[in-house]
């Protein structure tokens, strides 16, 4: 990766106490520390940190942590990145092997130190490093030590090792390139298929009315031809000759062409049957979105949009379209603070009712300019309760169709708050916080959306990162003994996991526990812990 400018070199710090340490220091060490320091090597667009897993990286932050403190800037490097890989797990099997790790004597300042070394020459500041020295006593470390150790960032992400290279690999520019040239060819075809259905019911609409009248006509005055011509005259002028070439096929035809999709998603979905949440009442929920809404100025373009979703959850009228004026809306509902907290979740709610229509038309691909729905998503861990709730309901409901579930997973990154961020970004992230909740609802939530992904037909690519930070989150929710239907979500999950990625089986038999542990619970429990061993051993 290296270039005639050089690839810049970052430090991340971080305050382990959120801020607690300046508050609290004078009581405790008898003098005023300004925080515990996390530190972490941002470089080649992904984030270095070491801690009781190894060598980890991620998203600039993205752990648990939040933003940093600081950004120091250490540098620029013309190490190429595949060099820096090898150094990496050459580290990650001597000095900075998960064994190895102490969180006041080795941590992830030694690392930074280190790495900062390697890549430009820089050091890490001396107070930060040198930290424990100058402010513990001995006999005080232990103490704080097990205090800390739950506050440090966990490994749930990708770790180096002599067996993971592969893992690390940089996507071409070619085949970056590719894949958003799919995705907007896809996106375009979608798009174009939306606008057919939706003219081809607006004809259909105009065809009822027309026959109602006719009909009517007849009874009264016999003779309804007249009212025929003039009828159809203005359908064809209410449509628009240009619409009218651009909707395509026949009503006739797309109702074939319909037909055949839905035939294709049956066919797919009783494979590998998604999990999703009928009980919604679609009605109820849009009365509800409606009511909360009562007191909020909207526009006319935003009362439309909510008449329109009226139409469709309601009155079960038409083929809705997310177009780009009522996913602005959304984002509006979603991102508003001056809006309480029960817009958001009736709207998501709402919007998971319509993912469950056989004939709803998501064009949530067309969210790529404002990238509204996922930029809240990717802050499910600031969100009420309520709301992380109602948005993983969303995120399953979701793969009811083919098409929005598609959606989810897609690659294209954007930069939100200064980081990189794409679909499949957010709905891990949504995932992993959901399965791994204390509340038992979202817990459910995101064991089915776990296994919705696992068990995706996909088009487009689960990165091998992707995989191990899911395949982590599993692990770590078998150690809690989920009830008899988690733990064959869990399962079922990990042995899709270990079958696409190389690097998941040996975290299994590297982390824990070992699936073997479960076994006896069910059959259909057992059959998914044989396919796992399988690929283990």
């Amino acid at each position: 990766m290296a270039s005639e400018q050089g690839t810049v070199v970052e430090l991340y710090i971080y305050d382990l106490t959120n801020g607690l340490a300046s508050v609290l220091s004078p009581s405790i060490l008898g003098r005023q520390i300004e925080g515990v320091w996390h530190t972490a090597i941002v470089a080649y667009q992904r984030e270095f940190f070491y801690g009781g897993g190894g060598i980890t990286s991620c998203s600039p932050g993205s752990t648990q942590l939040g933003q940093p403190l600081r950004i120091e800037r250490l540098g620029e490097t013309f190490v190429p990145f595949q060099l820096f890989v090898e150094y990496l797990q050459a580290l990650a099997t001597t000095t900075y092997a998960p064994a190895a790790y102490n969180l006041l004597e080795h941590n992830c300042n030694h690392f930074s130190d280190e790495v900062a070394q390697f890549l430009c020459g820089a050091r890490v500041p001396k107070h930060i490093v040198a930290q424990p020295d100058e402010l513990l006593a001995p006999h005080a470390r232990s103490a704080l030590q097990s205090l800390l150790d739950n506050l440090a960032p966990q490994a749930d992400r990708t770790m180096y090792s002599a067996e993971s290279a592969r893992a690390q690999r940089q996507d071409s520019p070619d085949y970056l390139t590719l894949n958003t040239q799919i995705e907007e060819a896809r996106a375009a075809a979608q798009e174009l298929g939306a606008r057919r259905s939706t003219l081809a019911e607006k004809l259909a609409r105009k065809e009822r009315r027309r026959d109602k009248k006719r009909k009517k006509h007849l009874r009264e005055n016999g003779d309804g031809a007249a009212d025929d011509m003039a009828e159809a005259v203005e359908t064809a002028s209410a449509v628009g000759p240009e619409e009218l070439s651009r909707a395509g096929p026949s009503s006739d035809s797309l109702a074939v062409e319909a037909d055949e999709r839905r035939q294709e998603e049956l066919r797919k979905r009783s494979r590998d049957p998604p999990i999703v949440y009928t009980d919604i009442d679609g009605v109820s929920e849009f009365e509800k979105l409606a009511k909360s809404l009562e007191n909020v100025e909207l526009t006319p373009e935003e009362r439309q949009n909510l008449d329109e979703l009226q139409q469709y959850l309601v009155q079960g009228e038409g083929s809705w379209v997310l177009g780009d004026d009522f996913l602005a809306f959304i984002g509006r509902l979603l991102n508003d603070p001056s809006l309480a907290s029960d817009v958001r979740v009736h709207t998501l709610r709402a919007l998971s009712a319509c993912a469950l229509r056989d004939d709803v038309s998501l064009v949530l691909h067309q969210d790529r300019r404002h990238h509204a729905l996922l930029n809240y998503a990717h802050a499910v861990d600031a969100l009420p309760l309520h709301e992380q709730q109602a948005l993983a309901l969303f995120m399953c409901n979701l793969f009811e169709n083919i098409s929005s579930s598609e959606w989810l997973l897609y690659i294209s990154e954007w930069e939100h708050n200064g980081q990189p961020l794409s679909n499949i970004r957010a709905t891990t992230k949504v995932c992993v916080h959901s399965a791994l909740s204390q509340d038992g609802e979202l817990r459910e939530l995101g064991t089915a959306l776990m296994h919705n992904i696992a068990t995706k037909e996909v088009k487009t690519v689960v990165f091998d990162e992707v995989c191990v930070e899911l395949a982590m989150a599993l692990l770590q929710l078998l150690q809690w003994a989920p009830s008899e239907e988690h733990l064959f979500r869990s399962v079922k999950a990990l042995a899709r996991f270990v079958a696409h990625s190389a690097d998941v089986p040996q975290l299994v038999a590297m982390v824990g526990p070992d699936p073997q542990a479960f076994r006896g619970t069910s059959p259909r429990v057992d059959e998914q812990i044989d396919l796992i061993v399988k690929k283990i051993k």
